[in-house]
């Protein structure tokens, strides 16, 4: 799972991806560098922790979740385009966008409050619009430098890349659009930043963690702002997040609860993209490797058999499949979980649960 992080200069943008990363890029005004921070950060899970304590394998692999944190992007237009543009480039091919919102910083909250706008997300979602425009307009002027593109697939593409630029064009973003299985598949590698979820990262002030100043207000607000838009809000204070990220587990816990922080960032952040992308984990175990693997929600067992190799969905025979609670209270037993009828034997249409843990039968 790859998420990207968008924001105007100043947002804590960097702050925060260095918070959940435990990375040390530079944090500033702006960075000139074309190149995006990259950190790849492993997914905590208990069920991990449990079931490698029972098996002692040779290895624990966790899921991954990797973050792409571009440069911020200035707000006044450049040409007739506005200036940051070209950086988005760098977060096409997320699965999902973290727009990074100031709500710590003086200005912000006093601009919020005199206001009552969210000006901050409109200049954004703007600049993902335009460079959204850019590439379908020239995809289209190319199929209509073709002579016979009224026929074959070409016609079908125009089609939808038509749809997509009127939207575009109303100031609205592709997703919006409540385009068909089909229609995706067509436009799938423009990876168009406006058809990707969005989830808002409200990066408060330290003095909000331990009251609720600005929760009635700013944070309501775009809650609602964002489920018109079928996205997702959070609030995270990066600066205190840096500061977690760099202490000691046993120290950890207890600096969270003093300062009235019940999960980190990077935990907020993993369950609201695992909600919002409709992602699943399921889990093989064994004394060679614990392994946690990142799914689609209602993947059937072949598929999610291909995520390990593409010789086990090939050869697919069937899916050895018990829970983890069932698991668990089995003694932590494969043999026990069998004699009590909880290990079940599954075919090619079994859907894949959260938590399952499997062991994959195929031959090639």
């Amino acid at each position: 799972m790859k998420l990207g992080l968008i924001g105007l200069n100043n947002t804590g943008k960097t702050t925060l991806f260095n918070a959940l990363t435990r990375g040390s890029a530079a944090v500033g005004n702006y960075f000139s560098s074309s190149k995006p921070n990259i950190g790849k950060v492993p997914i905590p899970d208990k069920r991990l922790d449990e079931l490698s304590a029972i098996f002692n394998p040779k290895k624990t692999t966790p899921a991954f979740i990797e973050f792409v944190d571009i440069a911020g992007i200035a707000s006044g237009p450049v040409g007739g385009r506005r200036s940051g543009n070209s950086f988005l480039i760098d977060v096409r091919e997320v699965d999902a966008l973290v727009h990074v919102i100031d709500f710590f910083s003086d200005e912000a909250i006093t601009y919020y409050k005199n206001n009552n706008s969210f000006s901050c997300v409109e200049t954004i979602n703007i600049e993902l619009i335009i460079s959204d425009l850019e590439l379908i307009e020239k995809r289209i002027e190319s199929i209509e430098r073709k002579k016979r593109f009224k026929d074959g697939p070409e016609k079908t593409e125009m089609e939808i890349l038509v749809k997509i630029k009127d939207t575009l064009d109303k100031g609205l973003p592709a997703r919006n659009l409540d385009l068909s299985e089909n229609e995706n598949r067509v436009i799938k590698s423009f990876n168009l930043l406006t058809l990707k979820p969005v989830i808002y990262c409200i990066n408060i002030a330290e003095k909000y963690l331990k009251n609720d100043i600005c929760e009635p207000a700013f944070i309501n607000g775009m809650r609602e702002f964002a489920e018109k838009d079928g996205c997702l809000v959070i609030a995270v204070c990066a600066k205190i997040e840096e500061e977690i990220s760099r202490l000691e587990p046993e120290y950890k816990e207890v600096f969270m609860k003093d300062m009235n922080i019940e999960e980190s960032g990077l935990d907020k952040l993993i369950k609201a993209s695992y909600k919002l992308l409709g992602f699943i984990s399921f889990l093989t175990a064994g004394p060679d490797e614990v392994r946690a693997w990142t799914i689609k929600k209602n993947e059937k067992a072949p598929k999610a058999a291909g995520k390990i190799h593409s010789d086990i969905e090939r050869g697919f025979i069937r899916a050895e499949t018990v829970s983890f609670a069932d698991f668990m209270e089995s003694g932590g037993s494969f043999l026990k979980a069998k004699e009590k009828g909880l290990m079940r034997s599954e075919g090619k249409d079994y859907i894949v649960k959260d938590g399952d843990i499997i062991d994959f039968r195929f031959n090639v």
